[in-house]
């Protein structure tokens, strides 16, 4: 579960620096298709026998819809409209809505331990967005385009949690036994599709260039294996055997890499409230998963 941070904070800067080569429709439908296309050799079984997807169609179609057609096009959306420390302070909020979205449609009741670890962890990220200066918090002003991410994280926490216990209806019969890539490729097959049409109608309703450049190509493959492929099979992974409120806690390592990936960038070390946020985000899932021990 740390190894999605780590790469979605690379795609956040990614998403970031291409905001004016290409529109947040276009470069998430552009993403999944090559994804969709790395994959397929991977999981060549599964669309020789397309029947144990068609089966559950509506499942697939669901998730894909939730985590690739939707998540990352309201992300990219947000890093073009919104400033990086307003979309990285909203995903501090991700073990919340983990939380909410687990007691209101799933019946899963948050314990002591899981709101103290989300406390710990967030408190943690919000001393990297204050660069250990508390009063840097209340001068932040949110623009309309923060709703892009409220939204992103609601669809992203729906998507999760979906994954860790699919309802038996939509799921069908027994399930077959497939491989990550197979199981990836069953979500790929509709999100793609989604994120693709997606693209599509944004092009036709507002037409935007793409400005195309080798810098741009290497992104792409960048966003489309990193923060996709492997990111998403971590991901799963990691849901499946620690659960969605756990897999949140270790997502808000996300704005920690971001930070010194940026320092990184900008040739500047990491300074004290880095490692002092990392201890709190450490803590924070800890005390979650001695609870799930």
């Amino acid at each position: 579960m740390t190894l999605p941070a780590l790469l979605w904070a690379g795609n956040a800067v990614v998403g970031r620096l291409l905001r004016d080569q290409i529109s947040p429709v276009t470069l998430n439908g552009l993403r999944w298709s090559l994804a969709l296309l790395l994959l397929a050799p991977l999981a060549w079984r599964l669309l020789r026998h397309p029947g144990a997807v068609l089966a559950r169609w509506r499942y697939f179609g669901l998730v894909g819809f939730l985590g690739m057609g939707c998540y990352n096009a309201l992300q990219y959306q947000a890093l073009h409209t919104s400033s990086p420390l307003n979309v990285t302070l909203m995903v501090a909020s991700m073990p919340v809505w983990m939380m909410a979205v687990g007691a209101l449609f799933f019946g899963v009741r948050p314990q002591r331990r899981e709101m103290l670890g989300a406390a710990l962890s967030t408190a943690g990220v919000l001393l990297v967005i204050a660069r250990g200066d508390w009063r840097v918090l209340a001068e932040l002003h949110f623009v309309p385009g923060d709703g892009y991410m409220v939204i992103a994280l609601f669809v992203w926490a729906l998507y999760s949690w979906l994954l860790a216990r699919p309802p038996a209806a939509m799921q069908g019969a027994q399930r077959p036994v497939w491989t990550w890539a197979e199981a990836l490729m069953a979500q790929l097959i509709f999100g793609a599709s989604f994120a693709l049409g997606m693209a599509g109608i944004e092009q036709v309703a507002a037409p935007a260039a793409i400005l195309w450049s080798p810098g741009l190509v290497a992104a792409l493959v960048f966003v489309a294996v990193g923060p996709s492929l492997i990111a998403y099979r971590c991901w799963s992974a990691g849901v499946a055997e620690g659960g969605p409120a756990l897999a949140a806690l270790a997502s808000n390592l996300t704005p920690v890499f971001a930070a010194v990936l940026s320092a990184a960038l900008l040739g500047l070390a990491p300074e004290w409230f880095h490692g002092a946020a990392f201890v709190l985000i450490v803590a924070g899932i800890g005390v979650s998963l001695k609870r799930s021990a």
